[in-house]
């Protein structure tokens, strides 16, 4: 049985905070990336989304479960609280986003069909949104039906947030977890400017209105202002970490270090359940549901 049919959807997203795992072209870096979106702080985020929008964009297809135990929903590429219908047509667009809304109605959709048991996200993704993280696994805590996560090649920042509160985590020993930390870095511009003869001019409300912008440089108290928030989303971070797996924040703070840890050590960390993949969740759900668990995505 097929999933919801997809269709590319590109969303432009500005002054969104993300929470994610920079990944360059070459390799995955060991860092999480909290891109804050000040005025042009982030470039444009222009994604497709997982799940179809009606044309109307008022509300989602309907899916059928039937033949099916278990839901498998993908949890894959960059996360955003939602991807607009109105990009859809749009030149410009990253391909490997997927919005919170998308996932959370999945999740709703599992929860709500009497075929369904249990549901099994897919995670590969290197973060995202804190909001769209907080989300799912929020929806994930509150399902009345056991979910259960497995870790392909990514499972960072933002994204381990969203499966933090699964009933179990699976990743591969070669899996990169966690990224629990955030910056807020960026390249600024302004002594490129000055060389091409640009000049930065303020006209603005507010003294913080502007502050964040790639073009001029920022105050004393425009960093402390940046810092304050990324300090506060990383203690929200951790305290999640804590409650959901059942951690001491003590220890969970030992390791909270932006980087990301293997499968074989997030398991020593209490960060994952067990080490396996798509095979060994087949086989635990063998073991907490009656009906043979066929899954469908």
């Amino acid at each position: 049985m097929e999933g919801p049919n997809f269709k590319e959807k590109i969303s432009l997203e500005h002054g969104k905070n993300m929470l994610h795992k920079s990944v360059p072209f070459f390799k995955w870096v060991f860092i999480i990336a909290l891109g804050f979106g000040l005025g042009n702080l982030l470039n444009d985020i222009l994604s497709p989304s997982y799940f179809t929008y009606p044309e109307d964009d008022t509300a989602y297809e309907d899916v059928s479960y039937e033949g099916c135990t278990v839901a498998g929903i993908n949890l894959h590429g960059s996360i955003v609280t939602y991807v607009p219908a109105h990009a859809e047509n749009d030149s410009y667009f990253d391909y490997d986003v997927v919005g919170s809304e998308d996932i959370l109605w999945a999740i709703d959709n599992a929860n709500e069909d009497a075929n369904i048991h249990a549901i099994v996200i897919e995670v590969d993704s290197p973060g995202g949104s804190p909001v769209a993280g907080e989300e799912i696994a929020k929806a994930i805590k509150n399902s009345p039906k056991p979910v259960v996560a497995f870790v392909r090649d990514m499972g960072a920042s933002a994204a381990y947030w969203a499966v933090s509160s699964a009933e179990k985590i699976f990743a591969s020993r070669n899996s990169e977890v966690g990224s629990i930390g955030v910056t807020m870095s960026y390249l600024n511009n302004v002594e490129k400017n000055k060389t091409e003869g640009y000049q930065f001019e303020q006209l603005s409300s507010g003294k913080f209105k502007d502050a964040g912008s790639t073009d001029k440089a920022l105050t004393k108290e425009e960093k402390e202002l940046f810092l304050r928030d990324v300090n506060i989303i990383y203690e929200n971070f951790m305290e999640d970490i804590s409650v959901y797996r059942g951690i001491p924040i003590e220890k969970v703070r030992e390791f909270s270090d932006g980087s990301t840890v293997l499968g074989a050590r997030a398991l020593e960390l209490g960060m994952i359940d067990e080490i396996g993949g798509i095979n060994e969740v087949k086989n635990y759900l063998k073991e907490i549901l009656e009906p043979e668990p066929v899954i469908c995505w």
